[in-house]
């Protein structure tokens, strides 16, 4: 894994790391870069943890796309063996 995929600033996250893919879900971490963040509509959930200057994680499936930070839009495609398709842009 390690595959990091760089993200435009506006979405206050910085570089998405996939750390795993299991269980017909993608493992995913990124730093803060804004004051706050939100997610919702991602299968399998998300969750904020702090990491020095605060990091997320995220775990989705297949399925809906995931609105974050209500300005990005992040949709696992497919799940391969090794790997995942996302599909990330502007929500709305």
């Amino acid at each position: 894994m390690g595959d990091i995929v760089t993200v435009p600033e506006k979405y206050g996250l910085g570089p998405i790391e996939v750390t795993a893919i299991t269980g017909g879900e993608v493992e995913m971490v990124a730093p803060l870069t804004g004051s706050g963040y939100s997610v919702s509509g991602c299968s399998g959930g998300g969750g904020v943890y702090s990491k020095g200057s605060g990091s997320v994680g995220l775990s989705c499936g297949e399925g809906p796309a995931a609105t974050i930070n209500d300005a990005m839009s992040l949709k696992v495609v497919e799940i391969r063996d090794a790997g995942a398709v996302l599909r990330i842009e502007p929500a709305g």
